[in-house]
């Protein structure tokens, strides 16, 4: 059984576009989380991955907001907590962007930071 974390605003926050593009893309893969990271490397320093897992490790903390179960594991909840996940949709593409009041710069693709 996993166990899930009401989202409290001092964690992470979906916004309603993400959530309902976490939806459709989660719809391909049945019985899967949505996982977001932060690993280290990109041009700033840190890096945002997203990606889909079957089962949660013992370091995951699991949330559910709007209907959406996802990841984030106990290290890189550090580094995005008070954070909020957007869906972007422009005429370039679209794209997930993480909004972090942690970071201290941003690589100009959106996808690194540095604290």
């Amino acid at each position: 059984m996993v166990n899930v974390l009401e989202i409290n605003r001092e964690d992470f926050k979906l916004s309603n576009d993400a959530s309902e593009r976490i939806k459709v893309l989660l719809k391909n893969e049945e019985g899967s989380f949505f996982r977001i990271s932060v690993l280290g490397g990109g041009c700033s320093g840190f890096q945002y991955d997203f990606s889909f897992e079957k089962n949660p490790n013992n370091d995951d903390l699991v949330f559910e907001q709007n209907n959406v179960k996802y990841l984030i594991d106990k290290v890189s909840i550090d580094f995005i907590k008070g954070s909020s996940l957007e869906f972007v949709s422009e005429l370039s593409g679209s794209y997930f962007k993480i909004e972090n009041p942690n970071a201290t710069a941003n690589c100009g693709c959106g996808t690194s930071f540095s604290i």
